[in-house]
């Protein structure tokens, strides 16, 4: 993608002072769309909301990349019964830390968003799930909250338009699996996050067995954004098949590292090499993680020419994820570095499913050993083969999370590997 990224006017997160602040941010057009669907019920029909949202062809900023649009219309007609949305900020993907950039920068665009998606879905309450870890961002979001209810835009007949809807935060609890949706859904309930067997779907039976659909906050914040300029042009921005503008959270070996908005589909070279200023110490690129730990790395041969939407990701052998970028120079020891994903992937394993149990240990355990000069050329065929037991074969993802970087991250970088190995010559017996 090439366009002058200097002069790009962020969306998501503006350069205006203040505008966490209420007053701020509905001086700068803030809940004017939300006013605008409550006030024309009749042209902005909840099934109208959605269409737009659909077409706009907005994908999940969560990892997933879902139709969010799509995922809206999954939501079954009104029974008389509650409905949910529970807004995913967990965000405890290693490399991951652009949503609390929303929380801290322009949290209102989240509030009108999410408003914007229970009025489309006639949702009856929005949990925030903010992950434990992040005191100061829940606090803020807690404020932005109660400046919204005092305001009018959130409680019973919002504005007079007999819509209602209630907006609580919860507080995680530290455990990264509850980020996957049908955990967070058993934490929120006050049970331990163990992953729901699918089906059913949240959609049919989520929080306390009522409907329910989770989005991710980043997601939501883009809302306010597509009912402004439309659908259509939405779509125009950046990547074909992945449009709107992205936070890319880029960490690591470059001089300047930070959450970065421009339009999906920016060229890695350009991230790292313009937008971060090249990597610290005039070193050399030896590898990126494209969006958080659990995406494949791609070696520093393998970006030429890749841009940070799915398809071209998935070309190239990764995935978008979250967008958040590890930057790794020539220096990096990618044993160590898998060695301290795989321990992550570990402790976090919830336990429920054994592929994962003792895969999780296994690759741990073995890669440890690798990491120490113990292990042999054995070893690298047993974590592959290891691998295979743990894909596709439990009730959540976190599985595949963990065996992707370790397959990928050996096949791709095997030279560092076996310097690590001994040579050992095996005779049959």
């Amino acid at each position: 993608m090439s366009f002058d990224w200097k002069s790009y006017q962020p969306q998501l997160i503006p350069n205006i002072p203040d505008l966490h602040k209420i007053e701020v941010y509905e001086k700068n057009g803030g809940y004017e769309q939300l006013t605008k669907i409550l006030k024309n019920q009749t042209e902005f029909s909840p099934e109208a909301v959605t269409t737009i949202v659909k077409n706009s062809g907005l994908r999940g900023r969560g990892g997933a990349g879902f139709n969010t649009g799509l995922k809206w219309s999954f939501m079954p007609k009104p029974d008389g019964g509650p409905r949910y949305l529970a807004a995913n900020g967990d965000e405890s993907e290693p490399g991951t830390f652009k949503d609390r950039t929303i929380f801290e920068f322009n949290p209102h665009s989240f509030i009108e968003g999410s408003i914007i998606a229970a009025y489309a879905m006639r949702i009856d309450a929005v949990y925030v799930y903010i992950r434990g870890e992040y005191r100061s961002w829940i606090r803020m979001m807690e404020k932005a909250i109660d400046d919204a209810y005092k305001a009018g835009y959130l409680g019973k007949n919002i504005k007079g338009s007999g819509f209602s809807t209630e907006m609580y935060v919860h507080s995680g609890a530290g455990a990264y699996i509850c980020g996957e949706e049908s955990s967070l859904m058993e934490s929120l309930e006050g049970k331990r996050g163990y992953p729901r067997v699918k089906p059913p779907f949240p959609a049919q039976k989520g929080l306390w067995g009522r409907p329910t659909t989770i989005n991710n906050i980043e997601s939501l914040a883009n809302v306010p954004l597509i009912l402004r300029i439309g659908s259509e042009a939405y779509a125009a921005i950046g990547a074909k098949n992945h449009p709107g503008p992205l936070l890319y959270g880029i960490s690591g070996h470059v001089n300047k590292p930070g959450v970065y908005e421009f339009p999906s589909g920016m060229s890695i070279e350009t991230l790292i090499y313009e937008v971060c200023g090249g990597i610290r110490n005039g070193k050399k690129l030896k590898a990126v993680i494209p969006g958080g730990s659990s995406t494949p790395p791609l070696r520093a041969d393998q970006i030429t020419g890749v841009t940070m939407d799915s398809d071209s990701l998935r070309t190239a052998g990764s995935m978008l994820g979250t967008a958040g970028m590890v930057i790794m120079d020539e220096d990096t020891d990618m044993v160590d570095v898998l060695t301290r994903i795989s321990h992550f992937y570990h402790h976090e394993s919830c336990g429920q499913c054994t592929p994962c149990r003792e895969g999780t240990g296994w690759l741990e355990k073995t890669l440890k050993k690798i990491n120490r000069g113990d292990g042999d050329m054995r070893d690298l065929d047993l974590l592959l083969d290891i691998c295979t037991q743990m894909e596709g074969r439990t009730i959540c993802a976190l599985a595949d999370a963990a065996a992707w970087p370790v397959r990928y991250t050996i096949t791709r970088f095997k030279e560092d590997f076996e310097a690590r190995c001994k040579q050992t010559v095996y005779a049959l017996a």
